[in-house]
């Protein structure tokens, strides 16, 4: 037998009627402010690996402000955010001795 999802109910109150569609929104926006924050750390790494220092450095400038802005909306912890920063910090660091 196949396991799956148990069917919710809708709200009664009016107030948990909003709630539910408040969550939709926000987990859509939370979902793509994710992906952003993914992406942006893959450019850099896929620019690091290809040796394209410029490149690198340009998209790193622009992966801080963007890692920056989903820390302060508390979308990922401020620490996880700073983690990943100076880990590409370093990569494009090592790049730019190494050329």
């Amino acid at each position: 037998m196949m396991a799956s999802k148990p069917v919710k109910k809708n709200p009664r109150l009016a107030s948990g009627r909003k709630r539910a569609r408040q969550t939709v929104k926000l987990n859509a926006a939370n979902t793509s402010l994710r992906s952003k924050y993914r992406t942006a750390i893959k450019n850099v790494e896929k620019a690091v690996a290809a040796g394209d220092k410029t490149k690198a450095t340009e998209l790193f400038a622009k992966a801080q402000s963007v890692l920056d802005t989903i820390a302060d909306k508390g979308i990922f912890h401020k620490n996880k955010a700073a983690r990943d920063k100076s880990r590409i910090a370093a990569k494009v660091k090592a790049l730019a001795l190494a050329a």
